[in-house]
């Protein structure tokens, strides 16, 4: 009597359909997540300007004179050509005493259900969609 070893068709089949359940549920858990990175690598570079718009401030008195720029227009700075995540510019020119910096998410990037950030003068975080306690900033009245 020989005893036929392996997996029959409906085990395999089976074990493949767990997988693609499992893959189905992780996969967007994962997108939510690299967007959420990618998003807080975007305030780091506001919060870095806005030291350097600080800094400027401080020695000149005017955020606006002499003109302002920026160290970096896309985060991450060192995006290859089409994997930046957000484009980084004023929302107005700033005045002398003033100015509010923004975070536009573009690419893949787009997709984030927090939109745009910015951050202004006074030090006011906000974003233009989603919730408070998901994105982290203020919303934008």
């Amino acid at each position: 009597m020989s005893k036929n070893r392996g997996f029959t068709l409906i085990e395999l089949m089976i074990v493949v359909v767990i997988i693609a359940v499992l893959a189905m549920i992780a996969y967007p858990s994962y997108q939510e997540q690299v967007r959420k990175t990618r998003r807080n690598q975007a305030k780091a570079d506001l919060m870095e300007i806005t030291q350097a718009l600080e800094r400027k401030f401080t020695v000149d008195r005017d955020y606006s004179a002499p003109a302002f720029v920026f160290p970096m227009t896309i985060s991450p700075r060192d995006a290859a050509a089409g994997r930046q995540y957000y484009n980084l510019s004023f929302v107005a020119a700033p005045t002398a005493g003033a100015y509010n910096i923004q975070a536009v998410p573009v690419n893949t990037q787009a997709n984030d259900r927090c939109g745009t950030l910015t951050i202004n003068s006074l030090a006011q975080k906000r974003h233009s969609d989603g919730e408070d306690d998901y994105c982290g900033w203020g919303t934008i009245p």
